[in-house]
């Protein structure tokens, strides 16, 4: 069983990462590749290509332009420390023990408009290029284009290699669509979480990221090895909905808080 997710957009370069293991990203020559042509913009391009202010964008060229390999922990940090978004406030790798560390190596995967695919100790320099930027590069007019089968290609890879055809896919649409299900060698399960407001369910998107990052927790902590196994999922209030649910789409709900 593999996890997918998606990055966040805010990084937190200050803390240091808690282990001292790392990986290097398996599509690090396909980043730099990448890289050679996402510093040639200016910052005012940026701003326009990413629709974020001056000062993200200023941020962000200097981000490119100091961007280089090798990596190592003196210029880089393993990506799931780096992550500094809801679903990461979820996951709460930080405060994780050295056995659910390794559950998340073999087992999660972190989808990347700059890396592609990447283990979540995989170093990582900071960047901003989110998955469905319009960027007109060699191989086409967009990120997905660029990456064409290549994560799908390292996905399939990953999914033999642990002798599994499970993908839990927990990452939002604009990075899923960097996945090609037509050509997954998977079975492809897609968890919704829904909390209840004023008497209906209904999916809240912050809820909705911290919850993909509980269930990884949930399923790292509990060393889950199959996936009727993440129907017991229950942190925070969320219960797996069988009426709700299908074969491919399983939906966990959370009652509203009485105030």
């Amino acid at each position: 069983m593999l996890f997918i997710l998606s990055p966040a957009k805010n990084l937190n370069e200050k803390d240091p990462a808690p282990v001292s293991e790392y990986t290097l990203p398996d599509l690090l020559d396909q980043a730099e590749k990448l890289m050679e042509e996402v510093r040639l913009l200016s910052p005012q391009q940026l701003a326009e290509l990413m629709h974020v202010s001056d000062k993200i964008a200023l941020l962000n060229a200097e981000r490119n332009a100091v961007w280089h390999t090798p990596f190592t922990p003196e210029n880089a940090k393993q990506a799931v420390y780096m992550f500094n978004g809801d679903v990461y406030e979820g996951l709460d790798a930080p405060s994780l023990n050295q056995q659910a560390v390794n559950y998340l190596q073999t087992h999660v995967r972190l989808l990347s408009g700059l890396y592609g695919l990447l283990r979540p100790l995989d170093l990582m320099q900071p960047y901003r290029l989110e998955m469905g930027t319009a960027f007109a590069n060699a191989r086409g007019k967009n990120l997905y284009e660029f990456w064409d089968n290549r994560i799908t290609d390292l996905l399939n890879k990953t999914l033999a290699d642990l002798g599994d055809n499970t993908l839990i896919n927990l990452a939002s649409q604009e990075y899923f669509k960097a996945v090609r299900p037509n050509k997954l060698n998977a079975r492809l399960i897609t968890p919704v979480f829904k909390d209840e407001k004023n008497g209906k369910y209904k999916i809240i998107s912050f809820y909705a990221k911290r919850a993909r990052g509980l269930m990884v927790r949930y399923a790292a902590e509990h060393n889950i090895s199959e996936a009727e196994q993440l129907k017991d999922f229950d942190y925070e209030g969320y219960v797996f909905n069988d009426a709700a649910s299908n074969e491919n789409e399983w939906v966990f709900l959370r009652q509203e808080q009485s105030k």
